[in-house]
């Protein structure tokens, strides 16, 4: 090969290195108002904020697959050579980012069966908290006291999810230790004029008094009434506090354990 059939061969590759450059550079900010374009439709129809995220982040990390497959194209590398060499790292990289790919398919499962959404109270195992957002491999949550807690979306496919937002309602239960020495019937009366008292429960279904349980100590009598989920708390403060009030107005006695000792 003489001189001038390099500097040939070197101009005809500098061509297609050029080439190849221009279409990546199109092709990125292509790319970038492709997702801009598709973000701003999405959002005019109202779409789901985390389907949104996690679509935008996928539909992008694809397009900029096929720009730099297609650089690769004109720059005059074969395309067999690519996939093979792609064939061969995969089973090494599937590997490696196995924990990551079944992050994503755990998303994406969050994201089409819908067990939680934004916006929900869960508890997922002893974390529970409002539900943030679901990204491609993390679902942001945010504890009562505020605590930030990302979870890997595969460890909530896995997992039993407690919904607390989704039906609406919640039956809200509270028990009342009396001691044996109390009149039923007065205790009876005093719980359902709390009941009556209680703003946050619900005509229906209708809340009840019970004797739950003959205890070692007194006698345990179950409040349950339904409230909406947004006034559970308060609802249950009021119990508790207005419970042990109206206990103590009407002399009924609230229990202590005791233990009596015969000695022979």
């Amino acid at each position: 090969m003489d001189w001038n059939e390099v500097v040939s061969f070197f101009q005809k590759q500098g061509i297609l290195l050029l080439e190849g450059l221009m279409v990546l550079i199109v092709g990125i900010i292509l790319v970038r108002w492709l997702t801009r374009f598709m973000e701003k439709r999405l959002k005019f129809k109202k779409a789901d904020a985390m389907l949104l995220g996690f679509i935008r982040t996928l539909i992008r990390a694809l397009m900029y697959i096929i720009v730099v497959v297609t650089a690769i194209s004109v720059m005059g590398i074969p395309l067999t050579s690519v996939i093979t060499l792609i064939a061969s790292g995969g089973v090494a990289v599937s590997l490696a980012m196995q924990g990551a790919l079944s992050n994503l398919v755990g998303g994406m499962t969050l994201l089409v069966l819908k067990p939680i959404k934004a916006g929900d109270y869960v508890k997922v195992g002893e974390l529970e908290g409002t539900v943030q957002s679901i990204g491609a491999f993390y679902t942001e949550m945010n504890t009562y006291d505020n605590r930030h807690i990302s979870m890997p979306n595969s460890s909530l496919t896995h997992a039993s999810i407690i919904n607390y937002t989704r039906e609406g309602t919640r039956r809200l239960d509270k028990t009342f230790s009396v001691s044996y020495a109390s009149d039923m019937d007065q205790v009876f009366a005093v719980l359902h004029d709390l009941i009556r008292r209680c703003p946050g429960a619900l005509p229906d279904p209708a809340p009840a008094v019970h004797l739950n349980e003959c205890a070692d100590s007194g006698m345990i009598f179950s409040v349950r009434v339904w409230v909406k989920t947004a006034d559970y708390w308060n609802t249950n403060f009021f119990l508790v506090e207005e419970g042990k009030r109206a206990l103590d107005a009407a002399g009924i006695q609230i229990p202590f354990p005791q233990m009596d000792v015969h000695i022979q």
